[in-house]
């Protein structure tokens, strides 16, 4: 790796401190925080005023926010992006540190259609596959999912798949079951869905496959909405609390980095 060079390193750091509070410093503010020389944060500012990275607040004399160019910059990078390769390449990181199996997912209907996978380093037979629909009931992935979803939405989706308007995956109405712990009662559902919301992550014990156990958190993009959900997969045999607590913190962690490179900004 070469030298890096530190006028440009300064400009970064300048630019990122926008990211934080209400988006608006001034030159001494910047001053202060980076502890830099007057001199050299006068002319950082100006350099990147006069490129556009940053604008003048006109009804607040002295003070700066970020300029259209990062926004153009921001918006490319958007335009590239691709869920499923991202989405890959992180699950591959957090299979890499746990040497389980990992995916990701998203939400049509009430079904999920896994658009990752990874395998874990270790003989596990699964049910799921890259661009398999599964039923979202039976699974952590689609539980978070439709954990998120708005209550009015939520039920519309739920009538349709109880009346046969929405087929099951398994080809029927209903909430079918994959396992005999397969969550078959709506109000079940329903209370099992509550829970999700407030814990921010979901779980899924051998509703899907009757030798795994899961647990999934929530990606999102740019926006803050809830686009898919990234989970880990264990075969009972390797699943205690101590693990699932381990597990959980690790689908936190990727779900995270996935929604960060989808441009969402996580706070912690």
């Amino acid at each position: 790796m070469g030298r890096l060079v530190p006028a440009v390193t300064r400009a970064f750091d300048v630019l990122e401190l926008f990211l934080e509070g209400d988006g608006t410093l001034s030159a001494p503010e910047i001053t202060r925080r980076l502890q830099l020389p007057r001199t050299t944060t006068h002319e950082l500012v100006t350099t990147l005023t006069a490129r556009n990275y940053l604008v003048a607040v006109p009804e607040q004399p002295g003070r700066y926010r970020l300029g259209v160019r990062t926004y153009q910059l921001g918006s490319r990078y958007a335009e590239q992006l691709d869920l499923a390769a991202e989405g890959h390449e992180v699950a591959r990181q957090v299979a890499d540190t746990c040497g389980e199996t990992v995916h990701v997912a998203v939400l049509e209907d009430m079904d999920v259609i896994y658009i990752a996978k990874v395998d874990s380093s270790h003989a596990v037979r699964m049910v799921s596959a890259a661009g398999r629909r599964l039923p979202a009931h039976c699974t952590a992935v689609g539980k978070m999912l439709l954990a998120t979803l708005p209550p009015d939405e939520l039920e519309e989706r739920l009538d349709g798949r109880l009346d046969g308007r929405v087929e099951g995956s398994a080809g029927g109405r209903g909430l079918v079951a994959m396992t005999p712990r397969s969550i078959t009662d709506p109000d079940a559902l329903r209370a099992a869905l509550a829970e999700i919301r407030i814990l921010g992550v979901a779980g899924e014990q051998q509703e899907s496959n009757p030798d795994v156990s899961c647990v999934a958190a929530p990606v999102r993009d740019r926006s803050g909405r809830v686009v898919a959900a990234l989970s880990v997969s264990v075969p009972v045999h390797r699943w205690s609390e101590d693990r699932e607590n381990e597990l959980t913190a690790l689908a936190v962690k990727g779900a995270n980095e996935l929604s960060e490179r989808l441009g969402h900004r996580v706070t912690t």
